[in-house]
């Protein structure tokens, strides 16, 4: 499995998006909900390098023919 820059992008774009939420909602004086939308997107971003790493190992399982 070759990994794709499309993914990176999508992280990229996902940190971009988060920190214009978070500079907006900073502004309006919500901070606690700025807090609360960053925390959902590094589960976001976390939860896709999980997916990635274990399709990894899954590869490296295969390519060794470990059990």
């Amino acid at each position: 499995m070759i990994m794709n820059v499309d993914v990176i992008f999508k992280i990229a774009a996902i940190g971009i998006v988060i920190t214009v939420l978070n500079q907006v909602l900073i502004k309006a004086g919500r901070e606690e909900q700025a807090t609360f939308i960053t925390l959902v997107g590094v589960v976001v971003v976390l939860t896709m390098v999980i997916n990635l790493v274990t399709n990894l190992f899954d590869t490296v399982k295969t390519m060794f023919q470990l059990y």
